[in-house]
């Protein structure tokens, strides 16, 4: 098993490559967040220049509440499967229940040994619950 720390390592520096890559100046990563330009650069140095520090909860924590660096790119710091994800701030519950039943009844249909495939969903049925599902998350943003 590889070691835990290198592979932080490693995705740090995908991350200051994703960071070139985008555009996003680390100055502007250190003001946003609030952390000297020295630091950040020691956690995100350019490719082929040193091995980046092991960066602490703290600052991972600092840049994520700043918004300074994608929650994408953060959640590389994370294990596989994990991810940052944001709650949004105001949530119509209402519309979300609706949205919720009306994909529960259609999967719920899909399954029904009347459907086109029977208890197996079928093609045009998975491209309905599809886009029932990003109605539902599309809700939740």
């Amino acid at each position: 098993m590889r070691d835990r720390n290198e592979i932080v390592r490693e995705r740090q520096s995908a991350i200051r490559r994703e960071l070139d890559r985008r555009g996003i100046a680390l100055k502007v990563v250190a003001m946003d967040a609030e952390i000297s330009y020295s630091s950040i650069t020691s956690y995100f140095p350019q490719a082929g220049g040193d091995r980046p520090a092991m960066i602490p909860m703290g600052v991972v924590y600092a840049l994520a509440e700043a918004r300074a660096i994608p929650d994408d790119l953060l959640s590389l710091l994370l294990p596989a499967g994990c991810m940052i994800v944001r709650a949004p701030e105001e949530i119509d519950h209402d519309e979300m229940e609706r949205v919720a039943r009306d994909y529960l009844a259609a999967k719920g249909a899909a399954h029904h040994p009347d459907s086109p495939d029977g208890r197996e969903i079928s093609d045009c049925e998975d491209r309905d619950l599809d886009q029932r599902a990003a109605r539902l998350v599309a809700v939740a943003a």
